[in-house]
């Protein structure tokens, strides 16, 4: 099979997962130029009121074509400690939170500059709460048809995934029913140490 080339996100959708959990080889683009109102710095999560977007803030410039690489994080909004609160509002409830409350607590516990730097640590983070073995190469040039790999970028584009998952039980469905393809941490918060599994199941 070959390699799998995806982007670096941040807390990566359920999609994201599936694609590494079941590749042989994962590729990561860091070459891209930033695009907004992409998983890059965003995540859904399942609140009491329904699905929510968290938002990373990042600092805007002057080009017109940045990499991604070279984005920096806006600190001043506090953003890390309204993520956490967010989480543990939606979460807390769930089967799993308090399992792997601390590893991810480190996350908004530490200070970021780059959002690529953030966005590595999460994605180590939740393979090693998945126990999911991750072994990754990084490009050295942007190719926007790239040879020799499966071109999974756009599952980062949240409205443009059409990825449908198995449902599974999340914490408020009884109010508004099931949310399809979420941030991973819906799946490790509800599933633990059965999400790999869970992962591994799933169709792209």
């Amino acid at each position: 099979m070959n390699p799998v080339l995806l982007y670096p996100t941040y807390f990566g959708s359920i999609s994201h997962f599936v694609a590494m959990a079941q590749a042989d080889r994962i590729v990561l683009e860091v070459e891209d130029h930033f695009q907004k109102q992409t998983n890059r710095n965003r995540m859904y999560i399942y609140s009491p009121n329904g699905i929510q977007l968290l938002n990373v803030p990042v600092k805007h410039s002057a080009k017109n074509h940045q990499k991604t690489k070279e984005v920096r994080i806006e600190n001043d909004f506090g953003w890390q400690k309204q993520h956490f609160k967010s989480l543990d509002a939606a979460y807390r409830s769930s089967p799993f939170f308090e399992y792997f409350e601390d590893d991810i607590r480190v996350i908004f516990e530490k200070h970021y500059t780059y959002l690529m730097d953030l966005n590595l640590d999460t994605l180590d983070l939740v393979s090693r709460c998945l126990r999911m073995p991750l072994d990754y190469t990084k490009t050295i040039e942007y190719f926007h048809e790239p040879e020799g790999v499966i071109d999974l970028r756009p599952l980062a584009n949240g409205k443009k995934d059409t990825t449908l998952v198995t449902p599974y039980t999340q914490v408020f469905e009884q109010k508004h029913g099931f949310l399809n393809n979420l941030s991973i941490l819906d799946v490790l918060f509800n599933e633990g140490k059965f999400a790999l599994d869970y992962l591994k199941s799933q169709v792209l």
